[in-house]
């Protein structure tokens, strides 16, 4: 395996940012990292690149661990942290070749970098110049350029515009091929486009792990209805088959059935006959959007 963690914890003061997390991620897998704020996503990213030191448990990052092997662990990963540290008053290029002495990386891999995070264009100008987005892309490179065998990138695509979106999820999904790659993001069709399997953490628990053509095949449905009025979530449990009750908003459910039988005329036979009056009625494919919701609300 490329990665693996075995029941890391970690505490900051009275807090348990990670507790008694375990996967494994093997070679040529993307997996996306899902939480809240806070959830402990970054502070596991910074386990595996040695940045922190878990209380509690083991991890290895190809087969190095991260606390007797550092240099070997670090010399193994490209690492995107959230806030990507950039020298500002360097030129984008001056500053992939700084990089590349540091990893002793030959130039030519400077200019097949540039050309693959699609810096070309703005390769000339100041850090400090560039926009967000293309700061991201300063920040990949630098991530990939000694052709390490596992990327970690915490947010690699913040700032970016919906045609850089695309760029950057097709440089993902290439490189994915050949290498390791753990990704936290926000944005769930982010991850349901580049990514093969799914973990999700809250309050610092590793909560699902699933792969995305399972999550696609799940038989549990959501039936989304609105009430004329405020209905109690314990009341609606009473409906067959039913695993979680939400309030999504004002009047709005969302009913989560462990069945692919279509549950909407149960629920409209339900309300009528507990004088409830619907004034919408909806069945929706159950996504990682509704997991997500389901497993950390």
């Amino acid at each position: 395996m490329s990665i693996t963690v075995k029941n890391i914890t970690k505490t900051f003061g009275t807090q348990k940012a990670l507790d008694h997390v375990s996967f494994e991620l093997a070679k040529g897998e993307i997996v996306g990292f899902l939480g809240p704020n806070g959830a402990g996503k970054s502070t596991m990213m910074k386990v595996l690149t040695t940045y922190h030191v878990a209380d509690e448990g083991e991890a290895t990052v190809n087969s190095f661990d991260v606390l007797k092997d550092k240099k070997k662990v670090q010399e193994s990963v490209g690492y995107l942290p959230e806030h990507n540290p950039l020298y500002l008053d360097m030129y984008v290029k001056e500053y992939l070749v700084f990089n590349a002495n540091v990893y002793k990386v030959d130039k030519d891999r400077i200019a097949e970098v540039i050309e693959k995070t699609g810096l070309a264009p703005e390769a000339h100008k100041k850090i400090g110049q560039l926009s967000k987005g293309y700061r991201q892309r300063v920040g990949l490179a630098a991530a990939m350029l000694h052709d390490p065998d596992v990327l970690i990138l915490d947010e690699p695509t913040t700032g970016l515009d919906p045609n850089q979106l695309l760029e950057i999820r097709k440089l993902i999904r290439e490189v994915g091929k050949e290498k390791t790659i753990l990704l936290s993001t926000h944005i769930m069709k982010e991850v349901e486009a580049v990514c093969d399997r799914v973990l999700i953490i809250n309050k610092g628990v590793l909560v699902a792990d699933k792969k995305l053509s399972e999550l696609r095949e799940d038989e549990d449905q959501i039936i989304e209805v609105e009430f004329d009025y405020r209905v109690e979530e314990a009341f609606l449990n009473r409906l067959p088959h039913v695993t979680h009750v939400k309030n999504v908003s004002g009047f709005v459910y969302h009913i989560t059935f462990s069945t692919s039988n279509d549950m909407r005329p149960a629920v409209f036979d339900f309300a009528h006959d507990n004088q409830l009056k619907t004034l919408q009625l909806s069945r929706k494919s159950k996504n990682l959007e509704s997991l997500f919701s389901e497993l950390t609300s």
